[in-house]
């Protein structure tokens, strides 16, 4: 059978790192597999979907490379819903509940305070015809509940927790649908599931309760079951669940000059027991997952670690990969001389001001001013080519007896104004004749 995946986001707002991962992990599996990877925008809640969202979904994807195979929108499958839902009325296996929110709380309240689970007691089962007509007479609109089968428990294989045993008697009734008409996310996500023949649903693990649930909402559709994999969540780099996780994404990452690759080569194996390295082409990724790297210890998330991975990355970027993002001027030879420097292919624009100029060189020392104004002169006389940094030192060393730092860095700060930066052998050649000339005499 072939592999389907899918991302399936809500576009009610951004994506952010765990989101990412998600897509991500789902997208390499897929790859690996041969198989498909699909994007399903799940916008049921029409009030609070947006399009500039669902715009934004696509974007970070496409920016990430995880392009998709194919696309669908919920909010173009409600006949479909309507039709599995009828079946499944039909069958006995949703029913029509009358509480309020409010009703329902107090309920809870009261479980909890005598120590007991807060499970819906499917009180509405028994409700009388008279005792419907009089809640429809108050103008009162029944959500719906999926009836789980109490008399048999609900096991499956997890592809990253082993196996899972959940006592159906233990889980309330879950509510698929509001009064309003609309839908909560557990039952058309199986219907859709099981209409694109999605056969793995790979997920953060704080839907493991969720999979139970929906597993026999499948065996109610007389559904396949796909295989789940139910992934640690992400934590922060001190090892708590962080908020700021929340708000970390694309714009975040980008806002930062990170690589996309530097973001894949993180989370790709992030939580497994793979090393992390920095990958500048997804290929060795794609070959090496594998659900059995993953465990059930927290992810940390590091951004630190991040950045750390994108500076190598960068440091192996070809100037085919870099040209259309460096200043005007920058060819392979720039990006040679400036990239060992470079944290992010955005610091190259900084870099090559240097080449460029107007450089601001500190003010010689007395000792430094003649040895400067000998090394404009003897520029003056050697051909300026590639060579030309190792012929300049080795005849001022020659002439003047100077060697290391008192050779090298009065040349350096006149040309650049830095103590540090780019190999000189490299980076005059691409200053020039003219202007190292000028600098040098403190022009």
């Amino acid at each position: 059978m072939a592999v389907v995946t899918r991302f399936a986001p809500s576009p009610t707002g951004h994506l952010h790192v765990g989101n990412i991962r998600a897509a991500l992990h789902n997208w390499l599996w897929a790859r690996k597999s041969g198989g498909r990877f699909l994007l399903r925008l799940d916008d049921t809640d029409l009030e609070r979907s947006r399009e500039d969202y669902a715009d934004a979904i696509r974007a970070d994807l496409q920016w990430l490379g995880l392009q998709w195979d194919a696309e669908e929108k919920q909010s173009q499958r409600f006949a479909l819903y309507e039709e599995k839902f009828a079946a499944l009325r039909a069958a006995g296996r949703v029913y029509p509940c009358y509480e309020t929110p409010q009703e329902l709380e107090l309920r809870r309240k009261i479980l909890l305070g005598r120590g007991l689970p807060p499970v819906y007691d499917r009180a509405a089962l028994t409700l009388t015809a008279d005792q419907v007509a009089t809640y429809e007479a108050e103008g009162r609109k029944p959500h719906w509940r999926f009836r789980l089968d109490h008399d048999r428990p609900i096991v499956w294989t997890d592809l990253i927790r082993g196996d899972q045993h959940f006592d159906p008697k233990l889980l309330s009734d879950p509510v698929v649908r509001r009064s309003d008409g609309s839908w909560l996310y557990l039952l058309p996500s199986v219907i859709d599931d099981a209409d694109m023949g999605v056969t793995h649903v790979l997920r953060g693990e704080d839907h493991v309760s969720n999979t139970a649930t929906q597993i026999q909402m499948f065996e109610a559709l007389g559904a396949p079951l796909p295989a789940f994999a139910h992934e640690a969540l992400l934590t922060g780099s001190e090892g708590k669940l962080s908020k700021r996780l929340g708000s970390l994404g694309v714009a975040h990452f980008r806002e930062m000059g990170l690589e996309p690759m530097a973001v894949i080569s993180l989370l790709a194996r992030l939580g497994s027991s793979q090393p992390v390295e920095p990958f500048t082409d997804p290929a060795p990724l794609i070959d090496s997952f594998d659900f059995a790297h993953f465990g059930r210890a927290p992810a940390r998330f590091d951004e630190a670690e991040m950045a750390a991975l994108n500076h190598k990355i960068v440091h192996q970027l070809p100037y085919a990969a870099v040209a259309d993002r460096l200043p005007d001027g920058v060819g392979e030879a720039g990006w040679e001389a400036i990239r060992p420097n470079l944290e992010t292919v955005d610091q190259a624009a900084d870099w090559w001001r240097i080449v460029t100029g107007p450089v601001k060189a500190p003010a010689a020392e007395e000792e430094d001013a003649a040895y400067l104004a000998q090394a404009a002169a003897t520029l003056a006389t050697l051909p300026f080519d590639a060579g030309i940094w190792k012929a300049l030192t080795e005849a001022l060393k020659a002439q003047t007896g100077r060697k290391g730092k008192a050779l090298y860095l009065p040349l350096r700060r006149a040309l650049t104004g830095l103590d540090h930066g780019p190999d000189m052998a490299a980076l005059l050649p691409l200053i020039g004749r003219d202007a190292a000339l000028a600098r040098l005499k403190g022009g």
